[in-house]
């Protein structure tokens, strides 16, 4: 696999162009390809099998288009099917997320840490697996949050509705003397300058975005993948109407960008 070659990243929609940014700003000489599945969004509500041959069909296509690494920037589709890629592509590095349970815990210092994430992540083993790992001198209090993913698809980062939605998820995490709140959707980043203004100024939002661009440059170092550029122009597709995505491309990359449509 060549040096220059591209960087795959997808998720469920949008949300994971929280975890492209983190990478574009750590390796800026990366090209970069990103895959949003919003035909499908949310993963949170699929059975476990969907989401697996979602994932192997949006792996499959971003190794046609090239990419030298897989990136699945989806918390859901990591617990599902993460584990299948990367036995299907030994040879590729392939990162997945997971909820920062680990920071959160040796962040707090009430002791209780509170969870905002989809009721997928929260139902899965792996979660149940990183709180028996990592939490056992911290309380955790988790929260699904049912219908905000689909506000941010849409861009609505900060409505009176979004406001009350959000307000209503948060409240009994602060009933229940959170002082840490782990942020456990790739979408939940880009209404963090909303949390930040439901909570008091001492909470710590914590997400997993940064580590999961140093994992990227950790692996493709070791295989002597790193690329030294120029990167080129990041190309985005998406299963539902790319004009949809187009539209909020501005506020959660930064530019507009052209979207192609993937088909199935």
């Amino acid at each position: 696999m060549a040096s220059n070659a591209p960087i795959g990243v997808f998720d469920s929609g949008v949300g994971g162009l929280s975890v492209l940014r983190e990478i574009r700003a750590l390796l800026p000489h990366e090209s970069l390809l990103y895959v949003a599945d919003s035909g499908h969004v949310p993963y949170g509500e699929k059975s476990p099998e969907f989401i697996r041959e979602r994932c192997g069909f949006l792996a499959e296509f971003l190794l046609k288009q090239g990419a030298k690494a897989l990136v699945v920037a989806c918390n859901t589709a990591t617990v599902a099917g993460v584990a299948q890629l990367r036995e299907l592509y030994p040879q590729v590095p392939v990162v997945g997320m997971e909820p920062a349970v680990k920071p959160a815990a040796a962040a707090t210092r009430s002791g209780v840490v509170g969870v905002l994430a989809t009721t997928g992540t929260l139902k899965s083993a792996k979660f149940a697996a990183l709180l028996d790992r990592f939490a056992h001198d911290v309380r955790v209090v988790t929260q699904p949050c049912p219908g905000l993913v689909e506000r941010i698809e849409a861009g609505d980062l900060s409505s009176a509705a979004t406001r009350d939605l959000l307000q209503g998820f948060v409240a009994p995490l602060l009933a229940e003397g959170c002082d840490t709140l782990i942020l456990g959707c790739t979408h939940y980043p880009f209404i963090k300058p909303l949390l930040s203004s439901l909570v008091p100024p001492s909470i710590q939002l914590i997400d997993t975005g940064a580590a999961v661009a140093r994992q990227v440059q950790r692996l493709l170092a070791a295989g002597d993948l790193l690329s030294s550029g120029p990167a080129a122009a990041t190309a985005f597709w998406s299963s539902a109407a790319p004009l949809n995505m187009q539209a909020v491309m501005p506020a959660l990359w930064g530019q507009t960008a052209p979207v192609k449509a993937l088909l199935r």
